[in-house]
C-alpha cells in the first residue's frame, strides 16, 4: 500500500519506518527542511536503538522517502497518518490540537480519491469528529474515512513494540475503514486475534486511560516505597511479592524519582482537564500529578540531607539525565526538577548521561558535564543515580572513591545491593529499604500496644 504519515517526528518516523519494513511504500511529510536534510542522508535526529539502521534501508530499498511536499504525499497515497505533537496547552494543560487541525485542513485540499486518515496523534475523545468535520468542510465530496489508532511505543523500545505489539487499537465507524486497517496491519498476523476494534471514541479514550493508569502504577510504588522505608520493609521484596499477583503484573513497579517524558506527565494532565470538563473530574489522575510533581522535590532533599543538610558549596554529580534509560528524552525528566533545586540551594552540579547532555546543557548551561561517570564524580560530595542506564550498572567503586571528595551514592533506581556498594566503602542511600535508615520501623507503634 501507499502510505504518508504526517509528522517526522519520534511517533510518526518510527511508524512510517516500521510499516515501509513491512513491505509497504511510505513517505513521510515534515516541515522541518533541516530534519529532512537529516533523514536523506540517513541520519536519525532522535535517539532510538535500531531505528537509523533501519531507515537507511528502507530508504535504499526505494520503501521509505522524505519530503516537505504534503499535497503530493497525501495525492498519491491510500492512508495517510496523522502523527504531529499535541503538547499541553499553556495555561490550562490541555492537549493543544493546533496541529492536528492543520494537518486535516492540509490533507483535505489535497485528497485524491479514496483515502483512510488516521490520527495517530494522542488526542482527547471527539478529536475523531472534529478532524472529520473540518475536512469534508474543506472538501465536500471527498471519498474518505477517518480512524483512530493510538500509539503505544515505549521510548527505548519503540521498534519492538510496533513490531510485536500486545494489541492494536483501531477506532472505526464503518466495515469500509475496518478491512483498510486491517490491509494496513495484516503483515503483523497471521491471525487478527491482537487487532481491537472499537468506536473512534473509545479508542481515544483507551490511549489516555492506559496511560494515566500507569502513571498511577508508578505513582503507587512510589508512595509504597517511601511506607517500605519508614517502617523497615524491603521494597523490592514489596513489588515483587505483589507483582506474582496476575491482576496486578510485575511492570511498572519500580520504585524511582517520579515518571517523566513525552507522554505520562501531559497525558495525565489532558485526562484529568478531559474529565473536569465532562464533570466527572478523575480525583485519582489529579493525585497522581499531584505526588509525582512532589516525588522529583523529595528526591532532591534527599540529596541535599545525604550531604548534611546544606549543598550550598558543595558538588553534586547526577548520573544519568533522561528520563528513562535508551533514550534521548529530557521531556519532563526528574533530572531537570533535581538540578533545578540543587541549583537553587547554591551547589555546583556535575553530570553525565550516554545521550541526554545536549539537550540538558540547553537548559543548564552552569552545569559541568563529564565525559563518562568518572570524570564527571570528580571531587563529589555527593553522587547520585538517576537514571537507570547500563553503563552505571557495573561502576567501578574503588575508582570512585578516589575520584569523590565524599564517597556518598543515592542510588534512586535500585541498581546496587545495599551490602556491595557499603563495602567498598560508601555511604548508600535507596529507596525503600530499610537498610538506608537502620532506625526505620523502631518508632512504628503497633495497634492494640
Amino acid at each position: 500500500m501507499r502510505i504518508a504519515t504526517i509528522g517526522a517526528g519520534y511517533v510518526g518516523l518510527v511508524t512510517g519506518t516500521c510499516l515501509a519494513d513491512f513491505g509497504h511504500t511510505v513517505t513521510c511529510v515534515d516541515v522541518d527542511e533541516k530534519r529532512l536534510d537529516l533523514l536523506r542522508s540517513g541520519q536519525v535526529p532522535i535517539f532510538e536503538p535500531g531505528l537509523d539502521t533501519m531507515v537507511s534501508a528502507n530508504a535504499a530499498a526505494g520503501r521509505l522517502f522524505f519530503t516537505s511536499d504534503l499535497a503530493r504525499a497525501v495525492s498519491e497515497a491510500e492512508v495517510v497518518f496523522i502523527a504531529v505533537g499535541t503538547p499541553s496547552r499553556h495555561g490550562d494543560g490541555h492537549a493543544d490540537l493546533g496541529y492536528v487541525y492543520d494537518a486535516a485542513r492540509a490533507i483535505a485540499v489535497a485528497l485524491d480519491g479514496f483515502t483512510a486518515i488516521v490520527v495517530k496523534s494522542t488526542v482527547p475523545v471527539g478529536t475523531g469528529d472534529e478532524v472529520q468535520r473540518i475536512i469534508a468542510e474543506a472538501a465536500p465530496g471527498a471519498d474518505f474515512e477517518v480512524i483512530s489508532n493510538p500509539e503505544f511505543l515505549r521510548e527505548g523500545a519503540a521498534i519492538e513494540d510496533f513490531k510485536h505489539p500486545d494489541r492494536i487499537v483501531l477506532g472505526v465507524e464503518t466495515d469500509r475503514a475496518r478491512d483498510i486497517m486491517a490491509a494496513v496491519y495484516q503483515p503483523l498476523f497471521l491471525n487478527w486475534s491482537q487487532l481491537v476494534f472499537t468506536s473512534r471514541r473509545s479508542s481515544e479514550l483507551i490511549k489516555y486511560a492506559a496511560n494515566s493508569f500507569l502513571a498511577m502504577k508508578i505513582t503507587f510504588i512510589n508512595e509504597m516505597s517511601d511506607l517500605s522505608e519508614a517502617v523497615g520493609g524491603d521494597i523490592q521484596d514489596v513489588a515483587r511479592g505483589i507483582g506474582l499477583d496476575p491482576r496486578i503484573g510485575d511492570k511498572f513497579l519500580s520504585p524511582g524519582p517520579g515518571y517523566g517524558g513525552s507522554c505520562f506527565p501531559k497525558d495525565t494532565l489532558a485526562l484529568s482537564r478531559m474529565a473536569e470538563l465532562a464533570g466527572v473530574p478523575s480525583r485519582l489522575v489529579e493525585a497522581t500529578i499531584a505526588v509525582n510533581t512532589e516525588r522529583k522535590h523529595a528526591m532532591a532533599a534527599r540529596i541535599v540531607r545525604a550531604a548534611g543538610g546544606d549543598v550550598r558549596g558543595k558538588t553534586v554529580t547526577l548520573l544519568g539525565l533522561t528520563f528513562k534509560a535508551n533514550t534521548d528524552d529530557m521531556r519532563d525528566a526528574p533530572a531537570i526538577d533535581i538540578i533545578r533545586l540543587l541549583l537553587d540551594q547554591g551547589a555546583s552540579v556535575r553530570a553525565f548521561d550516554p545521550h541526554g547532555m545536549p539537550a540538558t546543557q540547553k537548559l543548564f548551561p552552569a552545569v559541568a558535564y563529564g565525559s563518562d561517570p568518572y570524570d564527571a564524580a570528580q571531587d563529589a560530595d555527593v553522587l547520585a543515580i538517576v537514571t537507570e542506564w547500563e553503563a552505571f550498572r557495573a561502576l567501578d567503586f574503588q575508582r570512585l572513591k578516589q575520584t569523590v571528595r565524599r564517597p556518598v551514592l543515592i542510588d534512586f533506581r535500585n541498581i546496587y545491593r545495599p551490602k556491595d556498594v557499603t563495602r567498598a566503602g560508601f555511604e548508600y542511600h535507596s529507596l525503600g529499604r530499610a537498610a538506608a535508615h537502620p532506625d526505620s520501623g523502631r518508632r512504628l507503634r503497633i495497634v492494640g500496644e
